[in-house]
């Protein structure tokens, strides 16, 4: 019998050949931990619409999308067009630019708390600086964060180990990193009040839709309570917004729930598929960063340094200006939604009709899977989060993988991102991959069904 394996194998000959000279560059071959994947990662050759093709010829329906950078999907011609302009003129110039400007402005009037911005290079330093200017406002030092809520890479994000499964764990991190985090349960309003009541706690920092960009999804109501519990207790409330922003509405999660943090931290969608990300929020937060002509004092010892030497990089700019003005034009959102919440039907249809243990679902057009367990179903399109939702079994995660790229569908995780470029067709193609994939799995007794 043929296996996954076995066909995954005699598809992807040339990505095992490139993975075989990555292995000898870089650790386990790969350039970002979820790009890790085994026997050999799938190499990609070239992407558009919504659509990607590896270096074998194979086609994938794409819903990795950028990491979730790529809303208006691969290779939108106005966004190419804006780089190609970029370029022209120069990659770098070491100076400001009209583009920055541009792009800044163009920040501020979606970002629903946007008084000021400051661009950084990616969402992991765009966290860093808005814990950082947390402190530096407020005068103190402890940082609260919810349990699994993932940051970005840097130190006092990565959770302790023992208490926080935030993504990626490390080693390497002093222990009086630890010292001012607080890490409380996600959703537990209680727990929350607790943690802030000393009134010591500079900020709190969540990702509003839920840990690993919603895998384990926050009620909206708890967004309503940490405003209200961080204003009576002087604390700076941040919305890591990396993956929501611009998504979830022209405005993120903040528009969407009606909720206004002190800061917010973006990037990805912000950049237009380019590296850059950002902080923004309120004045007097952004501008600790300010240098002031005649206060030696202030620019010494009172004001929060910032350099880097990619930050609002021309290329990047263009890309984000072209993309976000897109955005806010309108339509773009709702399409990806639309074409999301058509995938959920469609998924939890296929699975009811075949017996299969497991559902999806999908908050605005980032959706999650359920398999292997005897999973609930919900009952409309975005998840009840009174239900638990429990993820894929660990000895489905691979095979599944295999199996749907075997099949022309290449997911980010266990769920996935959708654009607005996603059509019919592609939601109809990813269904049938779906239900040969489930042929593939139950004939190899890895899930139950028919």
């Amino acid at each position: 019998m043929t296996t996954i394996l076995h066909t995954f194998e005699a598809l992807h000959p040339t990505s095992r050949t490139l993975h075989e000279r990555a292995r000898r560059v870089f650790p386990s071959g790969v350039t970002h931990d979820i790009r890790a994947f085994w026997p050999w990662p799938v190499y990609i050759d070239r992407a558009e619409g919504a659509r990607k093709w590896d270096v074998d010829g194979n086609e994938y329906v794409d819903y990795i999308g950028g990491h979730g950078a790529l809303l208006l999907g691969h290779k939108r011609p106005e966004v190419i067009e804006a780089v190609r302009g970029a370029l022209d003129r120069g990659t770098h110039f070491g100076s400001s630019h009209d583009l920055e400007v541009e792009w800044g402005e163009q920040v501020l009037r979606m970002v629903p708390c946007g008084e000021r911005v400051r661009f950084t290079s990616s969402g992991t330093e765009s966290t860093m600086m808005a814990l950082r200017l947390a402190r530096a406002f407020t005068g103190r030092h402890r940082v609260v964060k919810l349990v699994e809520h993932f940051h970005g890479w840097h130190d006092l994000a990565v959770g302790h180990p023992g208490v926080d499964e935030a993504r990626p764990e490390s080693v390497g991190v002093p222990p009086g990193f630890y010292e001012d985090l607080t890490i409380v349960p996600a959703g537990d309003v209680e727990a929350l009040e607790e943690a802030l009541a000393p009134r010591d706690v500079a900020a709190l920092i969540f990702e509003p839709t839920g840990a690993h960009w919603g895998t384990h999804p926050l009620d909206p109501s708890y967004l309503e309570a940490a405003r209200e519990a961080t204003s009576a207790a002087g604390t700076a409330l941040i919305f890591d917004e990396v993956i929501t922003g611009f998504r979830m509405a022209p405005g993120g999660a903040s528009e969407r729930y009606g909720v206004t943090p002190d800061l917010s931290t973006h990037a990805k969608i912000l950049a237009g598929g380019l590296p850059g990300g950002c902080v923004t929020g309120r004045a007097e937060f952004i501008e600790m960063i300010e240098m002031r002509e005649d206060d030696a004092a202030w620019n010494a010892r009172r004001r929060v340094s910032h350099q880097g030497t990619y930050n609002a990089q021309p290329p990047a700019a263009a890309a984000g200006i072209a993309t976000l003005r897109i955005i806010e034009a309108g339509g773009e959102v709702e399409r990806a939604d639309a074409a999301a919440a058509e995938l959920v039907r469609g998924l939890n249809a296929l699975f009811a009709e075949r017996s299969v243990p497991g559902s999806a679902w999908a908050v605005s057009s980032i959706w999650h899977l359920n398999l292997g367990y005897d999973a609930p179903r919900p009952a409309d399109v975005e998840w009840d989060a009174a239900e638990e939702p429990r993820g894929v079994t660990a000895e489905l995660v691979r095979p599944l993988k295999q199996a749907l790229l075997n099949h022309g569908v290449d997911l980010m995780g266990t769920g996935g991102m959708v654009s607005s470029a996603h059509t019919d067709a592609d939601i109809a193609r990813t269904i049938e991959a779906f239900s040969d994939t489930v042929d593939d799995l139950v004939r190899e007794g890895l899930l139950g069904g028919d």
